[in-house]
């Protein structure tokens, strides 16, 4: 699955413009913005031994690629992402006028079966935040991170990215710029600030050295940090905390979530600290969320 093949000159081109366009329009994140140029690639690399460009597919096209992904057994989520991103990519050249037939017109996504993200138990985030070593500097960056994204549910691309101008020490609140350029304000509690002082206070200037970051995290080399940095982290820590559970980049935001349903947290008020567009995105928690409305049911019902 590689996308060093042979591609049509024009097709690059195309798949260049379409993602500046993604990036200038839409303020998708970096992640995103190569997850479509790699489909992109890999359907212009099957269609060139074919002398197929994409600007001239058919919707016949498209079901035999589909087919050949099948072969290769790629999964339903991969494929169901593939065809968002055509579906974006045809509908930006209809717009620019390059095509007037949309070949993806009469093509369904495969249907997904939405299971719930891995999270940890709030005994396991407890492990999880005693872990680290608060005499190391990277120890006490690694904990004030951990309680920040379990305190506010972040994202990891906006937990590493978080510049001094989004956080207020004083409110107790982050302002972060998401997915679609939507700005959101997040609250997190005294644990979190302490932890946070903490580092500022002990460890962060240790890492700077003689450097200059407006970046509130920094790497031992006093740069900002990336997603996989802080991954790899995470895997250290919880292996100090003797975790075993298996983790994902985003798993202290899935358990953020999990625990504040827990707790009583409707799915609305979810939805505006993950920064959900859609309420059918965190929709993937609703059993959480019924299984506390039976439990205060129960509880308090005078028939329950």
């Amino acid at each position: 699955m590689t996308t060093s093949k042979k591609i049509n000159p024009q097709d690059e081109q195309h798949i260049t413009r379409f993602v500046d366009s993604l990036w200038m329009h839409d303020g998708l994140s970096q992640h995103t913005l190569d997850s479509y140029r790699i489909d992109l690639t890999l359907f212009a690399n099957w269609l060139f031994p074919q002398s197929i460009n994409l600007l001239k597919v058919s919707d016949e096209t498209v079901q035999l690629y589909l087919s050949h992904r099948y072969q290769q057994k790629y999964s339903a989520r991969s494929t169901a992402r593939l065809l968002s991103c055509l579906r974006r990519f045809y509908q930006y050249a209809i717009e620019l006028a390059l095509i007037d037939y949309d070949p993806l017109a009469k093509i369904k996504s495969p249907k997904l079966t939405r299971s719930l993200p891995h999270s940890l138990s709030e005994e396991d985030v407890e492990l999880l935040l005693s872990a680290p070593d608060l005499e190391d500097p990277l120890g006490c960056r690694d904990q004030a991170m951990i309680e920040l994204m379990y305190a506010s549910g972040l994202r990891v691309s906006e937990l590493v990215a978080l510049e001094f101008t989004q956080i207020s020490m004083n409110q107790g609140v982050v302002k972060i710029i998401g997915k679609g350029n939507k700005e959101r304000l997040v609250p997190f509690g005294e644990m979190a600030q302490s932890s946070i002082e903490q580092y500022l206070k002990s460890s962060r200037s240790i890492l700077l050295g003689s450097k200059q970051s407006d970046h509130v995290f920094l790497s031992r080399r006093g740069q900002s940090m990336t997603r996989q940095t802080f991954w790899h982290r995470i895997k250290f820590q919880a292996k100090v905390a003797g975790i075993k559970k298996h983790l994902s980049p985003h798993t202290l935001r899935h358990a953020f979530a999990t625990h504040l349903l827990g707790h009583g947290a409707d799915l609305r008020t979810l939805q505006l600290l993950l920064g959900h567009s859609d309420l059918s995105t965190t929709q993937i928690y609703t059993h959480i969320a019924k299984e506390r409305l039976q439990q205060l049911h129960a509880a308090h019902h005078p028939r329950g």
